[in-house]
């Protein structure tokens, strides 16, 4: 199985546009994807994709309640899916999570029990029977240090970062890579990072500079984006899905930046010995039947 957190300290990188779109480009390929997105703001990955109807009822079942082993159903019927991935929604639970987990951790306690609160993640999805029902995971926890991030990264124990090309991402790597370095040694884990995803790249040469003296393999670089991106993010989809119909013409740059995603994707499977059943001719979208 192929698991990662995208992960990012800075914000405004591209985060959640790129674990939807790694996604998607995964899920094309015939694989079957999850997806485990766990940012509390509303901006978010399951903004992204629609399937955040139920963000505010407090009624309805969520993460946060099978990860203190209180939910009110199984773990599947948490799944919503969009342009062929199981997403798990996000859910306004998600703001209050660390006090959640601390009071079950002190209830544990007290019981003379060991409570590990950053091991919750992996446990439901373990539960959940997610490793034997899918072959890639992709996480995507806030761009903060928190247990959300913490959770994701015990989960899965990858890392794939998007990366401004400027001085300040490339600082963020460099702090990314030392918190990730100081958890896995707390936790007695080995955590690794299968890509760093420079993105917003203009063809400077300060950029350029700035990539090149990434240590992490950087299998694509990503360029401006910006109106393709929006799009997305306005009519809730996917790069692929906005190409495709909500595009009045095919633009060759953006086929090439979808081609980036599907290239990307068979990098990382390639990471976890993955062979896609069915990839796609990178950039090439499948046509829709009209009824």
């Amino acid at each position: 199985m192929l698991s990662y957190t995208v992960y990012s300290e800075a914000g405004g990188v591209g985060k959640s546009s790129l674990a939807a779109n790694l996604a998607v480009a995964h899920a094309r390929a015939g694989l079957d994807v999850l997806v485990v997105p766990l940012d509390p703001q509303d901006g978010d990955l399951s903004r992204l994709l629609g399937v955040d109807e139920e963000r505010a009822d407090q009624d309805v079942d969520n993460l946060v309640r099978h990860l203190v082993d209180s939910g009110k159903g199984s773990f599947d019927g948490l799944i919503r899916s969009a342009e062929g991935v199981d997403i798990v929604p996000e859910h306004n639970m998600l703001s209050d999570l660390s006090n959640h987990l601390a009071r079950e951790k002190r209830k544990a306690e007290e019981l003379g029990d060991a409570y590990n609160i950053y091991a919750q993640l992996q446990r439901v999805l373990r539960e959940g029977g997610v490793a034997e029902e899918y072959d890639v995971l992709i996480c995507d926890p806030p761009a903060t240090e928190s247990d959300h991030l913490y959770n994701a990264i015990y989960a899965t124990r990858n890392l794939v970062l998007p990366v401004e090309p400027s001085a300040k991402g490339r600082a963020s790597v460099d702090g990314l890579e030392e918190l990730a370095s100081n958890f896995a040694d707390q936790m007695g884990i080995e955590v690794g990072v299968l890509a760093a995803v420079p993105n917003g790249f203009k063809r400077t040469n300060d950029q350029t500079a700035l990539i090149e003296e990434i240590e992490f393999p950087t299998p694509e670089v990503l360029p401006d984006r910006t109106s393709l991106m929006e799009g997305c993010w306005k009519e809730q989809c996917s790069a692929f899905e906005f190409v495709r119909e909500h595009r009045d013409r095919r633009r060759d740059y953006e086929l090439e930046t979808l081609a980036q995603f599907d290239r990307l994707a068979r990098y990382l499977e390639d990471q976890a010995g993955i062979d896609a059943p069915n990839p796609p001719e990178p950039g090439v979208l499948e046509e829709v039947p009209t009824a």
